[in-house]
């Protein structure tokens, strides 16, 4: 099970009812974070889901409407008592944009791990204590994927999938001749040996189950990868900066979308539901455009400041 909140839903400035555009995901106690513009840190506060336990930011890009709430959020979580090492993961040039907001911080009881990452794969374990980097693929419980976008700078879009265990199999551990003390442990996928024998996970597993998939993008035009990225998502977080279609000639301007086009990424992504977000602070009301979506898409909805979303694992 999974859960997440939409922090914020603006791009450009925040305003009295809305805080710049930001998504929280809660797995199983641990938290992934995705931007962190200004007032980030009050939203997040608003959940009630804590500081102290979030491993992953994930930045899509540079610009201030996603960044300039990190040194807070970093110092914040220091205070939480948190020791253990939180990863930072964002496009090309990250490493200087976190380091130079982060000057403001000269000390931290806890270590940054920046990965500038684009077109690539990174695999995790969550365990009770954190989310920690994972180079065994087998072992790890979820994968994060990111995608190179088209936006005025180095922009990148992430795509999360959180893996579901096999179900264990009884039948085909006896027929195995699976040591009963083994069973645990192999279930948990670990491989093990024991009075000279090697035993397997897929000894005493049946078929991997689908597991939930969230795909992330925004500050981009439509780009011919993404919706093989998002194919197949259980939920599509996409920005929609200008809600009417007559607004084309900025949003290619400024490298960005309107619902219209982000509901037919939906829609060629077979994804399940879309999440409109990133609104520009001129749209007073994105629910006055919402057709211009679901015309296309029917499962798109707007996004509020605080909207939760509950994903569960089907059979």
């Amino acid at each position: 099970m999974v859960d997440l909140c939409i922090l914020g839903t603006l791009g450009g400035m925040p305003m009295i009812d809305r805080f710049m555009s930001s998504t929280l995901i809660n797995v199983n106690g641990r938290k992934i974070l995705i931007d962190c513009g200004e007032g980030t840190q009050v939203a997040m506060r608003k959940t009630g889901w804590g500081f102290k336990s979030l491993d992953i930011i994930c930045i899509t890009h540079s610009h201030g409407d996603h960044t300039v709430g990190l040194p807070g959020l970093l110092s914040t979580i220091g205070n939480s008592g948190r020791t253990e090492k939180l990863t930072i993961i964002g496009p090309p040039g990250i490493t200087n944009i976190v380091n130079g907001l982060n000057v403001i911080n000269p000390y931290l009881p806890y270590e940054l791990n920046i990965v500038e990452n684009t077109n690539d794969t990174i695999n995790f374990h969550i365990n009770n204590n954190n989310i920690c980097l994972c180079e065994n693929k087998n072992k790890s419980n979820f994968s994060l994927s990111s995608l190179e976008l088209e936006h005025s700078t180095n922009c990148i879009g992430y795509s999360f999938y959180f893996k579901r265990k096999a179900k264990f199999s009884v039948e085909k551990a006896i027929k195995n001749n699976i040591p009963k003390a083994l069973w645990n442990k192999l279930q948990n996928n670990e491989t093990v040996i024991f009075e000279n024998n090697k035993y397997y996970p897929y000894m005493v597993l049946d078929n991997e189950r689908k597991g939930i998939k969230i795909s992330y993008i925004t500050d981009t035009r439509p780009t011919k990868n993404i919706p093989s990225f998002i194919k197949d998502s259980d939920l599509f977080i996409c920005e929609g900066t200008y809600g009417n279609d007559i607004d084309i000639e900025k949003a290619i301007k400024n490298c960005h979308m309107t619902f219209s086009e982000a509901a037919t990424l939906a829609k060629e992504g077979n994804c399940k539901e879309l999440i409109l977000t990133h609104f520009s602070p001129a749209l007073s009301d994105p629910n006055n455009f919402l057709i211009n979506a679901t015309n296309i898409f029917e499962k798109s909805i707007i996004a509020d400041d605080g909207l939760t979303k509950n994903l569960k694992y089907f059979n």
